[in-house]
Formats: structure tokens, C-alpha cells, sequence
């Protein structure tokens, strides 16, 4: 969908008030952004001129439109109040996740959505509502969406679960508060990915009491590390497919030493498997779970990636030998989902929208990473490494000398290029330097040089530093 007078507007009064933008930073002109945005230049000029208007930009004539150099920022700037330093750092990351912008991280391409189609589901889901659909919701989710995801795990992801394994969830951290409530006991030893996904390791640092951390490698998780230091955890948490956040498959040598370690203590592994739907090559690679023949592993699903973050419909593929205990945990904590998303989901899954939808999606990523690389091999020759994974949704471009990447996240994310800095998801000494970028929603080649050209010159003054 394609933003409005009124999102653009909020998007720069934001970044001017938050400080991404500073006084006398240049900003595009108008027929560049309209170009970028896919928008009429109309719509851009309206922007333009509220904020004009309120003082936020000035208009330089042939020296384009500028953040009004004059602007004082001290009665407007907003600050997040922290009790802590690792607050910050969090509010930091909220920020890139929540803010519109550029290569944004886990952002499904929404040019290509199809909402013709989802808005024609939408309104008969809405038509066909019963009274008994308007009580309480199922408290482990809508019986034919479960039976959708079963039938869709089994077929695409390798898993043998019926739909009575299937809870019906709100999101990431949501399982993860679900899981541990269900099976965990206190002073569970929790391990997880060194590096791993952000937020998953801020929420586990403030509901498990004994977190640990354990290595990644070119091959994923360190299994000899696990047994070696931490042989009594209870749970641990991998992303197998394509790892959280570089990207890296675990090895199948190392699946079925995961799994064999996990029978052994009787401990649980939780597979995250977030964006497995997305290979872009003749090799499909099964879930880790497809291997379980113990049942120690909780398998966690999202459509956040494959339909729409704002959907908050995840998923999670319990052990056959845990749904009592997952019902009773339920019926203490949860409350269930909203049964009319869930009953739009389940259609579109149904009528096999969502499989061509996935079919569709897959050709164009891999195309669009294509076109992200060329542009970051034009704008920067030289400058950066880049591993190439058989999928995922993002791409890392690692500093080959530098150490600087969260003062060169800082500066890209003044132009509104939303990338993460990669140290920032470690937590142990070892750390590799880069940064993370999404690349589903950038629609050509012209539009992917013309977005990394934005830091180019403050990027190259930055890292001669060192």
C-alpha cells in the first residue's frame, strides 16, 4: 500500500524529533521521493509543505529542502527514561523495528501482497460470522486454521503433527512465555544463540533467572560447546534453518547430535523456525523437527514473515506428550485469539492462496537479493564481505577492517536505512562487525543504488578512520 501525505509526514517530523535528522540535513527532493515511494509527486509536496510550514524543513531554492537549520529541538525531543543501560539499547532497537524506513529487518514484501484477494476473504469471513464465534475465543486457536497449519507443516516443513498439536498463539514472545510457563521450572538453565535474535534474548533475560549463551559458527549452534559447558540445560533455543541473524544452517551432523544430547538429559530444544519458507535454491531444507524422533523438540511458526507482521498469528507445534500441560498453563494465562484474522488466515491457506502466495515470494526475493548485492558491490566496491545463505529475508554486508558498525548503523539510520548493527545481537566476547539489512521491499535496482548512495560519503569518511 502506498503511503500517504500524511505517513510521510509523521515519518520526518518523527525522525527530525527524534534526532535521526539533524538541522540543515538535506532532505530528498521531491520528485526523488515521490520516484522512490511510488507515489504521486502531489502527494510528496503536501507533506512538504506542513512541515515547512511548521518550521521543521526550509526550502534553499537550487540548494534543495534542508531540516530548518535554525531548529531547536530542546522542548520537543523525547526521551525514553531507562532504570538501566541495557534499556537503552532496547528502546534503540524498538525504534528500527517499529519505525518506517528502508531496509527494514522481517518486513514481507508489501508491494506484492495480495490484498485484492485478502480484502475478498476478509469481508466474507466478516459475513459468515456466528453467534458462537462471537464468545470466547478457542483458547488454543480456530479449529480450522489448526487444521490448515498441520496440513501445511507436514507438507512444506517435513513435521508428522496432527492439529491437536497446533496452540494458536500472538507472537515470538508470547511462545516463548507459553513454553516456559508450561514445561519450565525455576532455575531452568536456558541456552541460547550467540549470536541470536535481539529481542528473543532481551525477553528470556528478564523471565529466565539462568540464561546462557552458546556460540554459533559457520556450521550453527556449537553442539561440542553445549555438552562441554552446558550438558544440564534444560531448554535450548536455535533458529536451524537459517540462523538469527547470520544466516548459517545448522549442519545436520549437529541436528542429530542436538537432538541425541536432548534425549539423553530430557531436555527440550525450541526450534524457531521464522523464515525456513524461504530457499531459493533446488534444495529444500527440512525443519529440525522433522528429524525428532523423540518428541524433544517444540517447533515455533510465524506468519509475520510470510503474510504480515501486523497479522500477530504465530504458532507452535507442541510434543505430543505435553498438550495436557499446555492446556492447563493455557487456561491459567491465555485468553485466545481473535477468532476473525484467524478465520480470514485459515481460508487463505485453505483456497491455496498462501502456497502461491509463498511460490511467488520466494522468486522474488531471490531476485531482489540479487539486485541488493550488485548495488552494494557498485556503491561500495571492496568494503564489505558478504556470505551468501540458500534463503532468509535479510543480508549482512560484514566491515572487512572496521569495528565500527554501531556508529555506521547510526549514520545510515539518519537516512532512514533501517539496518541493525551485528554486534549488537552478541553477548559474549567474540563478536563479528557489520551490518544487518533487509532487502524484500526494495523494487529495483535503480531504487536499491539510489537508497545505499544516500550514506555513501559519510560511510567512506567513517571507516578510513580506522
Amino acid at each position: 500500500m502506498k503511503p500517504g501525505y500524511k505517513t510521510i509526514y509523521e515519518q520526518y517530523r518523527h525522525s527530525i524529533t527524534r534526532g535521526l535528522l539533524k538541522p540543515g540535513d538535506k532532505v530528498p527532493s521531491v520528485r526523488v521521493l515521490a520516484s522512490e515511494l511510488g507515489v504521486a509527486r502531489k502527494t510528496v509536496e503536501t507533506a512538504w509543505a506542513i512541515l515547512v510550514g511548521e518550521g521543521y524543513l526550509v526550502s534553499q531554492g537550487a540548494r534543495g529542502t534542508r531540516v530548518n537549520p535554525d531548529l531547536s529541538l530542546g522542548g520537543e525531543k523525547k526521551t525514553v527514561p531507562t532504570a538501566q543501560n541495557g534499556d537503552a539499547l532496547l528502546s534503540m532497537a524498538e525504534t528500527l523495528r517499529d519505525q518506517a524506513g528502508f531496509l527494514r529487518l522481517g518486513i514481507p514484501s508489501l508491494d506484492a501482497f495480495p490484498y485484492k484477494k485478502w480484502l475478498l476473504l476478509s469481508g466474507k469471513a466478516v459475513r459468515s460470522m456466528q453467534p458462537v464465534e462471537m464468545t470466547n475465543p478457542p483458547l488454543m486457536g480456530y479449529a480450522p486454521l489448526r487444521e490448515a497449519i498441520a496440513h501445511y507443516v507436514n507438507i512444506s516443513r517435513g513435521l508428522s503433527c496432527s492439529a491437536e498439536q497446533i496452540f494458536i498463539t500472538s507472537g515470538y514472545n508470547h511462545n516463548l512465555r507459553l513454553i516456559l510457563s508450561a514445561l519450565g521450572r525455576p532455575g531452568d538453565k536456558v541456552l541460547f544463540e550467540d549470536p541470536g535474535y535481539y529481542f528473543g534474548q532481551q525477553t528470556l533475560k528478564r523471565i529466565a533467572s539462568n540464561l546462557h549463551f552458546a556460540p554459533v559458527d559457520n556450521h550453527g549452534l556449537n553442539v561440542d560447546y553445549v555438552q562441554q559447558h552446558h550438558r544440564d540445560a534444560r531448554f535450548v533455543f536455535v533458529t536451524p534453518s537459517h540462523q538469527s541473524p547470520l544466516a548459517v544452517t545448522l549442519s545436520l551432523p549437529r541436528k542429530q547430535q542436538l537432538l541425541d544430547w536432548a534425549q539423553q538429559n530430557e531436555s527440550w530444544i525450541i526450534e524457531d523456525d521464522y523464515d525456513g519458507e524461504f530457499h531459493y535454491t533446488r534444495k529444500v531444507l527440512p525443519a529440525l523437527k522433522s528429524l525428532d524422533t523423540q518428541d524433544r523438540v517444540i517447533y515455533m511458526g510465524t506468519f509475520s514473515k510470510t503474510v504480515m507482521p501486523a497479522l500477530r498469528i504465530s504458532y507452535l507445534v507442541m510434543p505430543r506428550a505435553c498438550v495436557a500441560q499446555f492446556r492447563e498453563t493455557g487456561e491459567l494465562t491465555e485468553s485466545g485469539q481473535p477468532v476473525l484474522t484467524q478465520k480470514i488466515l485459515a481460508a487463505f491457506m485453505g483456497e491455496g492462496h498462501f502456497f502461491r502466495h509463498l511460490k511467488k515470494m520466494r522468486t522474488l526475493y531471490s531476485q531482489r537479493r540479487k539486485t541488493m548485492l550488485a548495488a552494494l558491490e557498485q556503491v561500495y566496491p571492496g568494503m564489505f564481505d558478504i556470505e551468501v545463505s540458500d534463503g532468509g529475508m535479510h543480508i549482512i554486508a560484514l566491515l572487512r577492517t572496521s569495528t565500527l558498525d554501531v556508529q555506521l548503523a547510526q549514520v545510515w539510520q539518519q537516512h532512514q536505512l533501517q539496518v541493525s548493527p551485528l554486534s549488537r545481537w552478541y553477548n559474549q566476547t567474540h563478536k563479528r562487525y557489520g551490518l544487518i539489512m533487509g532487502y524484500t521491499n526494495v523494487r529495483s535496482a535503480q531504487e536499491a543504488v539510489a537508497l545505499l548512495q544516500r550514506p555513501a560519503q559519510e560511510t567512506r569518511a567513517l571507516l578510513s578512520v580506522e
